[in-house]
């Protein structure tokens, strides 16, 4: 097997074993991520200089016959909105072009402390914003299985690095689907934790009752080790919370398959597969049971009102003179707002910033965000009478496999579609994954597994089975 094509737990074995060097490792990459990756476009900035000296500290730690944990000497990328130290961070916007991050994310501090090699940071959809990885101010992120097709967003660069083998394993963020859409569509483990398992300290925040950091990786064993290292109660992030995961025991395991998600306008190739993929979790000995969660429909709607609210409000303070990109010629102070967020911002954050004004204003907050809210409440009741039944629910990730570039990028509502899969789980706070389970036209289809709050084991378990 080639260097590259190594999991975290194979790096972690050949550096213990000293069949080659966390140095020689790196520079591998970097070489490879010279070669190919202006084809794909996975990275924003390259840290070359950073990598290199961790690289050498893992190789000393090794000469001197100290022990070393798992991701040592692992090379990694990282989501251009988690902040890493002394490093460009632009959210794939203009408008923080030349951002350099004060301090460390508290997930980039633990991989640090890991003693993990940071090769850069990946491409994204402007301020995560986006189904596809096409709007992102530093051009459009490509499939690396097929260059003529997205590769999901918005952590595309992240899943893009992945698959393409130009980095080991990658930090993405999922507000929406943003982790298991890319991971789907480039055939990776692509993992939403449940909110509040990881800390967003140093996430530039996008919705912040939906955002969640979480692991693109090889293998379900892979992704087991980046949680472990990145999970956790944080002081900077009173949403975190410190939990312990029973283990589960898949005899007694119970699958469900909510009848919601398998619909008419679904690709029917991919139903096969995530049916094919049911059969086989059936055989390992899970017990498959149909389940309802009859409020699935009204996720979306409710998805895109609460999700533009909070992204309204969290965008306001780039403005130009707090934050952000300032107007060359602003004129009066009203301008400098105006010119400097017309200027600075692409079109679909805009359209979700007037959205969520639009949706926060007087006169229309309890039409609108309020009553998406109590719609919130029913989506989480929906998942936690299923959950009395069943241990995991497995679905679909996307209604289609990856659709070519340009294919939505003029109409917002179909991709939107993207998410109707994906959505939900953010609104209830659940864990879930996105596994590689088949292909149709060479192209991977992923399947999507739901747990309870906190039951991560019960994921990773199925996972295995389904792997």
């Amino acid at each position: 097997m080639e260097l590259e094509e190594l999991t975290i737990s194979q790096v972690h074995l050949g550096l213990v074993k000293k069949k080659f060097s966390a140095l020689e490792l790196t520079k591998t990459f970097l070489d490879r991520i010279e070669k190919s990756d202006k084809k794909i476009s996975s990275f924003i900035t390259v840290t070359g200089d950073l990598a290199l000296s961790q690289a050498k500290k893992v190789d000393d730690l090794i000469s001197q016959g100290k022990k070393i944990g798992k991701l040592a000497g692992v090379p990694m990328a990282i989501k251009d909105n988690i902040l890493v130290k002394d490093v460009r961070c632009t959210a794939g916007s203009k408008t923080l072009e030349n951002y350099i991050a004060p301090y460390d994310a508290t997930v980039v501090k633990k991989i640090k402390e890991e003693g993990a090699v940071i090769l850069g940071k990946t491409n994204l959809d402007e301020f995560a914003m986006g189904s596809s990885g096409e709007n992102s101010a530093f051009g459009p992120t490509k499939n690396p299985l097929d260059l003529k097709r997205v590769p999901g967003g918005s952590s595309s660069g992240s899943a893009a690095a992945v698959s393409a083998n130009i980095s080991v394993f990658a930090l993405g963020a999922d507000t929406g689907g943003s982790i298991r859409l890319p991971a789907s569509f480039c055939g990776v483990v692509g993992f939403k934790p449940t909110y509040g398992a990881v800390s967003r300290y140093g996430l530039i925040a996008m919705a912040s009752s939906l955002d969640q950091i979480g692991p693109i990786t090889k293998t379900i064993e892979d992704t087991k080790i980046v949680f472990e290292a990145i999970s956790g109660k944080d002081p900077m992030d009173s949403t975190s919370l410190e939990f312990k995961s029973k283990k589960p025991n898949i005899k007694k395991l119970k699958i469900g398959i909510p009848k919601e998600y398998f619909l008419k306008g679904m690709n029917k190739e991919v139903k096969k597969v995530v049916e094919a993929k049911i059969e086989k979790i059936r055989k390992a000995g899970a017990k498959i049971q149909e389940i309802s969660l009859p409020h699935t429909e009204y996720g979306l709607a409710t998805y895109y009102i609460i999700m533009p609210s909070e992204v309204s409000a969290n965008m306001a303070r780039y403005d130009g003179i707090r934050y952000g990109y300032l107007s060359k010629k602003p004129g009066d102070l009203l301008n400098v707002y105006l010119k400097s967020r017309e200027e600075g911002l692409g079109d679909e954050v805009r359209r979700r910033i007037m959205l969520g004004t639009y949706t926060l204003s007087s006169g229309y907050y309890e039409s609108y965000y309020l009553r998406a809210q109590k719609v919130r409440t029913l989506i989480q009741e929906d998942f936690n009478k299923a959950f009395q039944k069943v241990d995991v629910i497995l679905t679909p990730v996307s209604p289609t496999i990856a659709f070519k570039l340009g294919e939505k990028s003029t109409d917002p509502l179909t991709m939107y579609l993207s998410d109707i899969f994906t959505v939900s789980v953010n609104l209830a706070g659940l864990p879930a994954l996105s596994l590689p389970a088949g292909k149709v036209n060479n192209l991977p289809v992923g399947v999507q597994l739901i747990s309870k709050p906190f039951n991560e084991n019960n994921i990773f378990k199925a996972g295995e089975i389904l792997e």
